[in-house]
């Protein structure tokens, strides 16, 4: 017995060293961290805008309808905030019209329809926002404009002219990142345009004021998610 001890004691002290040794030799290995994906605006992007716009007047009839159409810019981003500058243009309709009795000479009294309709918007903006990682936050403001027409129609004639209207646009809005190179936003303008004369000088027109609201979708072009370790 005490030679089986004495031999167990000698294997003990012999197999302490070398376990000791193999453990001070396993190099430490630090757990994997968690990769982070940073979002960095900068870039050229290319997408498609729509919504609904309505005259902002105390008279009726209001204009009112919807529009569609696509969008260019490009972002510059320095620590969280975003500069850029874009430009939009849609297809419109976005209308309004009125009918009532007119003395027309040679016939009395006749029932006439006016109506005005803009066929085609859309603005250059400047922009400037802060980005909170995937998501930004906006001002926006610049130039506005459509392409607006007016029909009067009378029995059984109608006569049309089209004008250019410029003016101003401000507005704000929210855009985020829903896939590496994708992005959809939400957004109000507020659209001034100055006045115009239709029909060579008959028919002169105030300023045409429009509330827009308007969603789009993006594609950012050179890949904006920066993986970070």
């Amino acid at each position: 017995m005490k030679k089986v001890l004495l031999a167990s004691a000698c294997l003990f002290a012999l197999a302490a060293p070398a376990s000791a040794a193999d453990l001070a030799a396993r190099p430490y290995t630090k757990a994997p961290v968690a990769v982070a994906s940073v979002y960095n605006w900068t870039g050229f992007y290319l997408g498609i805008v729509g919504g609904g716009a309505w005259e902002n007047g105390s008279g009726d009839p209001k204009m009112k309808g919807g529009f569609v159409g696509g969008t260019a810019g490009y972002n510059w981003q320095t620590g969280n905030v975003v500069f850029g500058i874009e430009a939009d243009g849609s297809w419109a309709d976005v209308s309004a019209s009125a009918t009532g009795a007119t003395v027309v000479p040679g016939f009395g009294v006749a029932t006439a329809t006016a109506s005005s309709k803009t066929d085609a918007m859309g603005t250059v903006r400047g922009r400037i926002g802060w980005a909170v990682n995937n998501v930004l936050f906006y001002g926006t403001g610049g130039y506005a404009w459509i392409d607006n027409k007016i029909t009067l129609s009378a029995l059984g004639v109608s006569v049309s002219d089209s004008k250019f209207h410029s003016g101003w646009t401000v507005g704000a809005g929210v855009e985020a990142f829903f896939a590496p190179q994708w992005s959809v936003k939400g957004e109000y303008l507020y659209r001034s345009l100055g006045g115009e004369t239709y029909f060579s000088g008959a028919l002169p027109t105030g300023t045409l004021n429009f509330h827009t609201v308007q969603v789009g979708v993006n594609y950012h072009f050179g890949g904006p998610v920066v993986a970070k370790y």
